[in-house]
Formats: structure tokens, C-alpha cells, sequence
């Protein structure tokens, strides 16, 4: 037996070798984060009999074999990737930092187009597969992290379909309306490229649902509960909050060497109280608005002059990319103003250092800290906010933190601040210094219990415990045509039945797709076979179709047979009238036609449909790249449209279609199994079928079939409705010749 294996890959390795300096550690959340987890021995770390770590190594090939021997022992092996310095600085500085970065962080206008840097980055992410590849068996687990490798996944699911790959986004997913300004084959490779990976992971529901918005819009695939089915596979997006290992930043807060450097802050800023903040240098993190807010505190409040000082900590990083250096140059020069015009020569309100700094000082800084500034302009996470949380063991101490922090969903005890409005900084800092001390007791207790209890171990067992899950599911999801071994079973099991249930739809199950849907009539062999089966008291027989009552109704309203309209809308059993399962909404629907109309005028060969409890655009007839355009337009406008408005927009077969939320054809079907069926089968073609085959999964004397070649929840695929006929008219022992009704 194979040994399982996880391949954990990011745009570095956690170490760094140079000619000069040999083998040197790195250091960072996601180093931080995956250590934690492995050095816990977590419940997925005994799950896989080897771990490694793929990732630039910063020098060539000859200098890594000069070190390999001296490399730091850790929990993993290492994969390096080799890649020109051209090539990397185009996909590290230029693309991943210069385009994507600002893009996801919502500063447009620091984005740069560059198709030389966006050809670069494709082609890293190219030697990352190839790199992989060589080392990739089967079975294998990938987990691939953050925005420098969103192709990563899609090249390596065309190359090995078997993989298990995760994803995992570090930062913001941006808006749609923020994404679409990427040029549109770049938009169509990166969302291709991220739905390669069995699940998609990010930190917040809000980032979660922009790139389900994304994959709509622009992919036109539609999503259930947050999955999306993408090339004949399950792709399952959800949220995992990255956490800290909070064990270490509490007990942190004893360490003898973190006692001793806080006793040395403290008594040197013994009569005043302390306020700390500590970032990368990037322009994202609100740094200069922080020091404005900070100076008019100190305007407002004079008595607060010589009382308090506020450590600006500032680690370097990115000081190659222009607008990196732009930021620091202001932010030395507002330090430097207010330094001068409040301070004095006993007093500096503002204590600055640019440099990285130990853990233990970083403890000590924490824990003696009055109150912590973590305002961030838009941040992914922002981990500074639950390290501080986290290592105040004596209980005291604020958190102000930016409402733009993905952490500011979880640590709903701090203060919460707009970080673009300084008045409302300047107000946070003094509530937070005159807050008493039990009231930050019970605000600390609180985000303490939370992060504790969602730790990074959970974090990862979290992430890794999903992907096993969506794997699972894609078992169910797949194509399996029909044999003639099991249709002999279903005949079989139909014939020794004595209560049967068949749930059949109508477009592209019973009858082949038409140009216009009131062309796709049943023909005179579909209307006899009805008939027959319909004679059978033993059977109860459903058309669960999208089309009307009125088309129905018109067709089929002569049989003992129950009819369900537009997925679920309205019903008509055998032995009773129609009955409406929801309520009109005229306003909505005269809107969205309007809408829709003036897409038809624009795309040739479309047209709307208005049902009583829907509208759709169909676009089967148009030229398709010029449809998939409109569409994604239509999809746009629609989505924003129906955005407080308890309606579905449903991508369906060549249609768009909305609806009122909580109708599709696996409500009635539920409601249908406590009747005590010893024979159910039940067959459709498209996304609102596989309602139903979910509903009939795991059902005793059950038979789903899905019609076309395209992958389902359904046990069987069928080619063409013809063979479904030729399934039903087999089971029903319809033999004889057919004839027109009259």
C-alpha cells in the first residue's frame, strides 16, 4: 500500500538559501500557521505518512545542492521550483503584487496592466506544475496557497484528474465589479485556474460569496449551497478564518525573557500609557490614517500630552515596488511632523522603528500595551489582532481594529473602527484608555474563548477534514452509462414492484430540444406510452417539468398522471385541480422581462419566456461565444437586481432563468417517500434535476438517471431522450406498434 502524502506548495519555501548566508529560515503567517498545526502531531498530520513543502528557494539549482545537506530540520521534506530571475520578478513584483495585490485590496488605481508580467506569472505557476509533476503520485493530497498561484490548480488537475488539491486564499476575493476590471481572458484563466482544486477555501463569507458572484458572471456556472459543478466535478467553496497558535502566544505572556523586556518598557515609559502597533510596511494597512487618527486624538484631548506614546512598529518588505516606497517615505515624514510639532524635549509621541523584531519583544510589546492599533484599509485576516488578543493572559489591554479586517467578523468585542475616518480612530483611542479595567477583562475573555476554540490547528484539521468531504461527494457525482446488466435489474425490479413511483421530466428527457420551447411537443409514440404506463394502477407517475400549468396541462391533463410546473410552482395530482405552492409577484417580473427584453434586442436569436412564477432568457439558438458574453452582462445586472429580493437565479440548460427562492423539484419529491414506493426512478437532464437525484440517493428500490453525457448525482446516464423512451417502453412491456391519439 502506497503511503498517503500531503504536498503543501506556496510561492516560497520556509527557507531561504543564499550563496552568502547559506540556509536561513523564513518566517510568516502561513510558515507559522502550517508549523503549529504539524508540530501538534494534528488529526490529518497522522493521516499522512509524509509531508513536503514546494516553494522557490531564492537561488539556483547549483547553490541549493551546495546547502541541501545544512537545511534545517523540520516536519517536511522540501520541493524546490527553479525559475529565472526575469521570469520572477515579472510574477512576484509585477503581477502577483503589482496587479493582483492592490486589485484584491480594492485599490484600483494602483493596478497595473502589464501583459509581459501577466505572461511571466503564467509561467512560474508552468514550472510549479512541472516541478510537482515529477514528484505527484495518484493518490496524492495538494494544498495550494494564495494568490500567487491561482492557475496552479487547473494545470494540475488537466495533468493528474486523480489528485485531491485544496486552495486556499490568503487575502481578500474583490467584488465582482472590481474583478471584472482584469482584461477578460485573464479574468476567464485565473477563475479556471482556482476551480481546478476539489475545494476552494477563504477566510469570510463576503470573499466567498464575490468569487461565487465571479464564477457566475463570468463562467455563467451557477452554484448550490457553495458548491459548483465545473467540468464534470463537485467544487466545493467554503470559509476557513486562519487562526494563530494560541497556546503559544498565551503562555508566551510567563517567558521569562518576555517578563524582563517588559519590565525594562514599562519603567521606561512608567507615567504613560502605552499604545502599540505593528505591520508589514503596504499601503493596505492604514498606517498613515492610524498616525492621523492618533494626531487629532492628541489635538482633541491636550490633557492626554505627555501621558501617552504610541510604538509604530514597521517590518520592511516589498521595498522594490514603487508605491512600497512612496509609503514609506510619507509615513517617515507624518512621524517626523507630529514628533515635532506636539513633542517636546521630554516627550515624543510617537516611537518608531523599521526593522523586524523577536518574539519575545513582540510578547513584551503586546503585554504591557494599554491599547492596540490594527486598522487596516482592507486586510485578508490580519493575525497581529488575535496575536495581541491571545497573549493578554493577565487580562487587560484594547483592541481598536478596522471593520475592514477579515479578522473583525470573529473579534466582535473590539472596537470597531472605519479606518478612512480619523474622527472615529481618534474617538476609539480615547474610549479605549478610559476603558475599565473589568470591562476589558470581559471584552479579552471573550475573543480569548473564541480564538482558542479555533485555533490554526482546528484551522487546517478544519480545511483538510472538508477536502475528505467534497472528495467523497465527487464518488456520487459522476457519469456511469447505463449497461444492459442494469437495465435488465430495473426492468426487473419494476415488474416484481407493486408500487411504483416515476418522476419523469419533460425537455431533454422525454423530448429533444427544440429551437422554440413550444416546438418541443410529445409526438404521438410519447403520448401512447403515457397512456400505457399511466393504465398500470400500480404505478404513480410525475411530470416534474420547468414548462407552465398551461403547456401541461394541454398535453397531458387527459391522464390519471400528476403534473408539477415551473420546478415545484404549482401541482396538479391525478384525482385534483391545480394547486399553487407560491405566491405571485407581478412588480418583480414585469422588471426583470424589461431587463431581459432589452438583452434579447442585443443578442440575436434569443428571446424571453414569462411563466407564472419565473422568467427566462433562452439562448440556444444564438451564436454562442457572442451569448456567453450577454449573458455574463445579464448575469451582472440581474444578480443586482434581485439582491434583496427572495428570488434564485438559476443557470439552467442554454437559459437564465429566475425564480422565487426555495422552489426546485426536490421539495415535492420529498414529501412523495413517505408513501411507501418499493420501485422509484426518476430521470432529467440539466442542473434543477439533481435536486431530485440528491433527495433519492440512499432510497431502497431507487433508480436516478441522468440524460446526456455530463456528470451527476444521478446512478445512471442515459445518451439521448430516445434511449429513455426505449428504457421506458422496456419496462412497461409496451410492444406493440404505436398510433396517433386523436
Amino acid at each position: 500500500m502506497e503511503k498517503s502524502r500531503l504536498i503543501i506548495v506556496a510561492n516560497r519555501l520556509p527557507v531561504t538559501v543564499s550563496e552568502e548566508n547559506g540556509a536561513q529560515p523564513c518566517s510568516g503567517g502561513l510558515v507559522s500557521a502550517i508549523d503549529s498545526y504539524l508540530d501538534a502531531g494534528g488529526k490529518k498530520r497522522s493521516d499522512f505518512d509524509e509531508v513536503f513543502w514546494a516553494g522557490c528557494p531564492g537561488c539556483s539549482p547549483s547553490v541549493w545542492q551546495q546547502h541541501a545537506h545544512r537545511l534545517p530540520k523540520t516536519n517536511y521534506e522540501y520541493i524546490p521550483a527553479f525559475v529565472t530571475q526575469k521570469d520572477y520578478e515579472g510574477y512576484y513584483n509585477g503581477f502577483s503584487n503589482s496587479t493582483l495585490w492592490p486589485l484584491f485590496h480594492y485599490f484600483p488605481s494602483y493596478v497595473e496592466y502589464n501583459d509581459e508580467h501577466y505572461e511571466q506569472y503564467k509561467a512560474i505557476n508552468w514550472v510549479f506544475a512541472e516541478t510537482l509533476l515529477n514528484y505527484l503520485r495518484p493518490g496524492d493530497t495538494v494544498w495550494i496557497h494564495d494568490y500567487h498561484l491561482l492557475p496552479l490548480a487547473g494545470l494540475l488537475r488537466k495533468a493528474m484528474p486523480a489528485l485531491t488539491i485544496g486552495f486556499f486564499l490568503h487575502i481578500p476575493f474583490p467584488s465582482f465589479e472590481l474583478f471584472r476590471l482584469l482584461p477578460r481572458p485573464w479574468q476567464t484563466e485565473l477563475l479556471e485556474g482556482m476551480l481546478g482544486a476539489d475545494l476552494v477555501g477563504f477566510h469570510t463569507i463576503d470573499y466567498a460569496a464575490h468569487f461565487l458572484q465571479s464564477v457566475q458572471s463570468i463562467l455563467g456556472l451557477d452554484n448550490h449551497l457553495h458548491t459548483v459543478q465545473y467540468n464534470d466535478r463537485l467544487v466545493k467553496v467554503d470559509v476557513f478564518p486562519i487562526s494563530i497558535d494560541y497556546e503559544k502566544f498565551h503562555s508566551g505572556y510567563e517567558l521569562p525573557e518576555v517578563a524582563e523586556r517588559r519590565k525594562i518598557i514599562q519603567s521606561e515609559f512608567q507615567d504613560k500609557k502605552i499604545m502599540f502597533s505593528i505591520d508589514r510596511l503596504d499601503y493596505t494597512k492604514g498606517i498613515y490614517n492610524r498616525l492621523a487618527g492618533y494626531e487629532l486624538f492628541l489635538q482633541k484631548n491636550p490633557e492626554y500630552r505627555e501621558k501617552v506614546v504610541l510604538v509604530v512598529v514597521i517590518i520592511p518588505s516589498r521595498d522594490m515596488i514603487g508605491k512600497y516606497v512612496e509609503r514609506k517615505k510619507m509615513i517617515d515624514e507624518t512621524i517626523s511632523s507630529i514628533n515635532s510639532r506636539l513633542g517636546n524635549l521630554h516627550w515624543q509621541p510617537v516611537i518608531y522603528r523599521y526593522n523586524s523584531i523577536s518574539f519575545e519583544e513582540l510578547i513584551a510589546l503586546y503585554t504591557c500595551s494599554h491599547l492596540a492599533l490594527v486598522t487596516p484599509l482592507r486586510d485578508g485576516m490580519n493575525l497581529i489582532a488575535k496575536e495581541f488578543v491571545s497573549s493578554r493572559k493577565d487580562h487587560r489591554g484594547v483592541l481598536v481594529l478596522s471593520e475592514m479586517a477579515g479578522a473583525a467578523r470573529e473579534l466582535t468585542e473590539a472596537l470597531s473602527i472605519n479606518p478612512n475616518d480619523i474622527n472615529e480612530i481618534a474617538a476609539a483611542i480615547g474610549e479605549g484608555l478610559e476603558m475599565s479595567p473589568e470591562e476589558q477583562g470581559q471584552r479579552l475573555q471573550a475573543m480569548q474563548q473564541r480564538i482558542a476554540g479555533y485555533d490554526v490547528r482546528t484551522w487546517a484539521n478544519d480545511f483538510l477534514h472538508q477536502l475528505d468531504a467534497i472528495k467523497a461527494r465527487q464518488e456520487n457525482y459522476k457519469v456511469s452509462f447505463l449497461d444492459e446488466y442494469s437495465g435488465r435489474e430495473i426492468v426487473s425490479a419494476y415488474r416484481a414492484a407493486s408500487k411504483r413511483l416515476l418522476l419523469l421530466d419533460y425537455d431533454g428527457t422525454l423530448v429533444p430540444f427544440a429551437p422554440r420551447p413550444e416546438d418541443a411537443t410529445p409526438g404521438p409514440e410519447l403520448m401512447r406510452l403515457v397512456e400505457e404506463l399511466c393504465s398500470d394502477t400500480r404505478n404513480d407517475i410525475y411530470i416534474i417539468s420547468g414548462r407552465d400549468a398551461a403547456f401541461l396541462n394541454k398535453w397531458f391533463g387527459r391522464f390519471a398522471i400528476n403534473l408539477i410546473a415551473e420546478h415545484g410552482a404549482r401541482v396538479r395530482l391525478s384525482d385534483g385541480g391545480w394547486i399553487s405552492r407560491a405566491h405571485h409577484h407581478y412588480e418583480w417580473k414585469g422588471k426583470l422581462r424589461q431587463i431581459m427584453e432589452n438583452y434579447a434586442k442585443r443578442c440575436p436569436l434569443t428571446f424571453v419566456e414569462e411563466k407564472e412564477y419565473s422568467v427566462a432568457w433562452h439562448f440556444r439558438n444564438a451564436s454562442q461565444d457572442q451569448a456567453k458574453l450577454r449573458c455574463a452582462e445579464l448575469l451582472t445586472e440581474v444578480n443586482e437586481f434581485t439582491r434583496n429580493l427572495d428570488l434564485q437565479v438559476l443557470m439552467g440548460n442554454k437559459v437564465l432563468e429566475v425564480r422565487k427562492h426555495g422552489i426546485n423539484k426536490g421539495i415535492p419529491v420529498r414529501k412523495m417517500l413517505s408513501k411507501g414506493y418499493d420501485f422509484i426512478l426518476a430521470a432529467g437532464d440539466d442542473e434543477t434535476d439533481e435536486d431530485v437525484f440528491k433527495v433519492l440517493d440512499g432510497q431502497p428500490g431507487c433508480y436516478t438517471i441522468k440524460i446526456g453525457s455530463s456528470a451527476s448525482y444521478a446512478a445512471f446516464n442515459l445518451s439521448t431522450p430516445a434511449m429513455m423512451i426505449a428504457l421506458l417502453r422496456r419496462i412497461g412491456h409496451v410492444t406493440r406498434p404505436l398510433v396517433t391519439i386523436e
